[in-house]
């Protein structure tokens, strides 16, 4: 039979199933050198299976929690309630009180103590689920130690801790309670330590709040603390607060709160010398658990107590720094536009192709890549070319970050020296030489044909690698890829870069001329309104047409609202308008069905796989457009565009030696619209090669698979490419290495990547200067110039996108998968991006005003609310509350 109760000396951080999370971490405290933790004992999770086991009525209480949101807060406390009640008047289990009162026996029974919920489910690495259970203090007697074991037991209930469930995807029926009972400590002052800064993340710091009494007052958010930060042994901040109270315990059990004299209400908490020897106490305690640490603690008489530690949840991890030198990490993440967590596949595929562009190390953690641009930084010469040229210019906030790291003088000179990149010698310099000289003929010829041939010859390439890899198995199939990644680097990025360079050039000069010559800004936007060969734009306009395919069979609307993958097309069998509803669908997949969201992450759903991902697009279509809204937009977006540049090339006719200019800037922009809309090709072209070795390799996971080596061919994600080439060479795998890396990728999903960080884990701040924004706007980076007033649309996700004309989209990212939803939206607001990421290129495209680079903007704004983007000065307005 399972222990009902066990010492804390019987404990250690491999029994959380038995004691819970808090209790787990008690008994592994205890056993560190030099830290005094009040000795206790557990009442197990067996208790509680047993105790719940005997309340026949608990399954069908549960059940009622099923299918709630954490929204439901009525609902949830209705349930919670009728739960706890049943929990605390059922039985306790045979022997438990003979336990218990034993176990006090040998502490002291008639001394107080602390009871203290820890469930299995709470101070995880991934899961802190602090404060979710409840707390009794100062408690004294076995009959009142036991009367709070049941209540602790029945808090696992709690409409708090069952709303953190739903949220946090966890199973009420699988998380279970253990208890601590824990000798009670009266201290002068208590409080909280984070052995890394809560606010910066800073690894260097640790950060302590401190109060008088019990350290209920300063978590309950009662009294103000004072907070101390240290590094390397010193003090260097110290904020006193004024505390006016203090919860004590009373010597019959309890506590009370009361007044602190005035004398004592300014008075420092901790003494310095108490500070530090704290700080040095965490540290102690952190090196055991290997992470930061979020400790409580207590002092009495001049002892430090510590009552618990958990991991530190939040911080966000440091990417691997093997020579432990000072470094700066730049998130490649934000600037691809897909700040989500990728899988250990996408995350080791997509570097073999971006490390043929740049020289840059790239770095891994919490699921996204990171570039290590210290040498960039370091260099005196290179450094402010880098942040405000270079890569680091692509995403603002990015930008204003690294110029916060180069303020910090004394930080940048200790970081190493090296080869300065800019993200562009990954090349051979014969290439560079090769993509110059074809910019300078396709400039003079000025000829759109090449982009319409570049993109035939591109499109007969990929079907021939369909061919060519028909077949292939094991390592011959991954070392075709690698081979074929080559000759992909330069059939797009070196055969095409010409065509890059040339709209680029032409972009910058006209921006420079027109507005000397005639004071216009911001005319490339409408000038690259309904260009030819814009593929990702293209996409969108075909999608209209792939509604008008659709539009005359309402059957078939009907069924698209509950299609399913599996059953996409067969479902539609015998249904009016199925034959050429299919055929316009796979005639879209066969261009397009590549494409989807997070795209750069191989193993994500593409379109293809996934089609019921393209459903919110065209019902939206369907129900915002008439039949033929591609040909009307594109001709009108094309006409905006030609009227622009008619207008501005008269203005610049009348100007001294008018001709001449406007002969050249005719010339200009009528380069410029042939090649831009190549500006998105490369990446499209990457995607459908990423789509064709996918596929491969999911034939190559299935016959792992069928040799008992995976449980499914998709767990290939959780492998890297060359642990893959392992696994298909040896025909072995650790069992666990699937599941554990299931289990970060799930943490990974959680966090909020940084655009900026040192090697010290520190999130470096990146700010804007409001000074010139309406007071209470959100400020962000003008993107697509306009104002525009709507309702905002908040989307997480764009297959939950529901868009209604006239909505203003606010979302943290977009990618090409996003473009359908532009033709139906009347402008943007983003958390990430720059002036030449997608969001912001397609808005000016589609004329729709557009700020990027909005921190936060998700939970800043609610959906429904009414907002004014402005797009010319870089701003959003809330008008309304929703």
């Amino acid at each position: 039979m399972d222990a009902l109760v066990l010492g804390f000396d019987s404990i250690d951080a491999g029994s959380v199933a038995a004691v819970g999370g808090k209790g787990a971490n008690l008994g592994e405290l205890s056993r560190v050198d030099g830290v005094e933790v009040p000795a206790g004992f557990c009442v197990t999770t067996a208790a509680y299976a047993q105790a719940a086991g005997g309340v026949t009525q608990l399954p069908a209480l549960l059940a009622a929690l099923d299918g709630l949101a954490p929204t439901d807060l009525d609902a949830i406390g209705a349930a919670s309630a009728r739960i706890r009640e049943a929990i605390v008047a059922a039985p306790l289990p045979d022997g438990l009180a003979d336990q218990v009162r034993a176990a006090l026996a040998t502490l002291g029974a008639d001394d107080a103590y602390a009871v203290r919920s820890s469930a299995t489910a709470e101070d995880l690495a991934t899961a802190s689920f602090a404060g979710q259970q409840d707390t009794y203090l100062n408690i004294i007697g076995a009959d009142a130690i036991l009367a709070k074991i049941r209540e602790c037991w029945a808090s696992l209930f709690t409409d708090r801790a069952v709303a953190y469930r739903i949220q946090n995807g966890f199973d009420h029926a699988g998380v279970e309670l253990a208890v601590v009972v824990q000798k009670m400590v009266l201290p002068d002052a208590a409080g909280i330590m984070f052995t890394a800064s809560p606010i910066t993340s800073d690894r260097t710091v640790v950060s302590i709040d401190a109060s008088f009494g019990l350290g209920e007052a300063l978590v309950s958010g009662l009294v103000d603390a004072d907070n101390y930060l240290v590094r390397a042994g010193a003090v260097v901040t110290k904020t006193v607060a004024t505390k006016k109270l203090a919860i004590e315990g009373v010597s019959g059990g309890g506590t009370v709160t009361r007044e602190l004299d005035a004398s004592a209400q300014h008075r420092q908490t901790l003494t310095d010398a108490q500070i530090v020897e704290l700080a040095s106490l965490g540290r102690r305690i952190e090196a055991h658990f290997g992470r930061p640490q979020d400790i409580e603690w207590c002092v009495a008489d001049g002892q430090f107590y510590v009552v618990q530690a958990r991991p530190i949840t939040t911080l966000y991890p440091v990417p691997e720094n093997p020579d432990g030198k000072n470094r700066v990490y730049m998130s490649f993440s934000h600037q691809q536009m897909m700040t989500d967590a990728m899988s250990p596949m996408g995350m080791s595929f997509f570097p073999i192709w971006f490390k043929k562009l740049t020289s840059d190390p790239v770095a891994v953690a919490g699921g996204r890549m990171y570039m290590d641009v210290s040498t960039e930084l370091s260099s005196a010469l290179n450094a402010k070319t880098f942040v405000n040229t270079g890569l680091g210019s692509v995403d603002t906030l990015i930008q204003k970050a690294l110029k916060n790291v180069l303020a910090r003088t004394a930080y940048v000179k200790t970081l190493p020296k090296g080869k300065v990149t800019f993200g562009i010698t990954g090349m051979s310099m014969g290439a560079m030489v090769t993509m110059m000289t074809d910019s300078m003929k396709i400039q003079r010829r000025n000829d759109g044909h090449i982009v319409d041939e570049f993109m035939a010859r591109d499109d007969a390439d990929v079907r021939k690698l369909g061919q060519d890899i028909a077949g292939k198995t094991g390592v011959e199939l991954l070392d075709f890829i690698l081979a074929d990644l080559n000759t992909a680097f330069d059939s797009i990025v070196v055969a095409g870069g010409g065509m890059g360079a040339v709209w680029f050039l032409e972009s910058t000069w006209l921006e420079k001329n027109l507005k000397k010559w005639i004071g216009e800004t911001g005319v490339i936007d409408t000038l690259s309104q309904s260009v030819p060969n814009n593929i990702t734009t293209l996409m969108g306009y075909e999608l209209l047409d792939l509604a008008d395919a659709i539009r005359p069979y309402p059957v078939i609307v009907d069924y698209l609202r509950t299609a399913s993958d599996d059953t996409f097309f067969t479902g539609m069998t015998g249904l009016d308008g199925a034959e050429s509803v299919t055929k316009a669908f796979n005639a879209f997949l066969d261009k397009y069905g590549a494409r989807g969201p997070a795209e750069i992450d191989i193993m994500r759903p593409r379109w293809a796989e996934a089609p019921t991902l393209m459903v919110p697009i065209l019902l939206t279509n369907i129900e915002n457009f008439e039949a033929g809204a591609h040909t009307r937009l594109f001709s009108e977006r094309r006409q905006d565009a030609e009227n622009k540049a008619a207008d501005m090339l008269a203005r610049i006719a009348k100007l001294p030696g008018g001709k001449s200019k406007a002969k050249k800037a005719e010339k200009k922009i009528s380069v410029f619209r042939n090649f831009v809309g190549f500006r998105e090709y490369p990446k499209y072209a990457v995607i459908r090669r990423f789509f064709v070795y996918k596929q491969a390799m999911l034939h190559e996971g299935q016959r792992l698979v069928d040799a008992g080596v995976l449980k499914s061919a998709n767990d290939i994600a959780f492998l890297t490419f060359d642990e893959l080439r392992d696994v298909v060479r040896t025909g072995a795998l650790d069992d666990q290495t699937i599941a554990s890396r299931k289990v970060d990728q799930e943490g990974f999903e959680k966090l909020t990547p940084p655009r900026v960080m040192t090697s010290d884990g520190e999130i470096v701040p990146s700010e804007y200067d409001s000074a010139n924004a309406p007071t209470g706007s959100l400020v962000g980076m003008a993107a697509s110039a306009g104002v525009v007033e709507g309702r905002a649309n908040v989307v997480e996700r764009l297959e939950d996108a529901k868009i209604a004309d006239g909505d203003i989209l606010v979302t943290a990212f977009t990618d090409p998968s996003w473009t359908p939803l532009f033709v139906s939206i009347a402008g943007l607001v983003t958390e990430v991006g720059g002036m030449m990421t997608h969001g912001s290129v397609v808005a000016r495209e589609y004329a729709l005003p557009a700020v990027v680079s909005v921190e936060n903007a998700t939970r800043r704004i609610r959906d429904g609310q009414r907002i004014r983007v402005n797009g010319t000065a870089g701003y959003v307005e809330i008008l309304d509350e929703a």
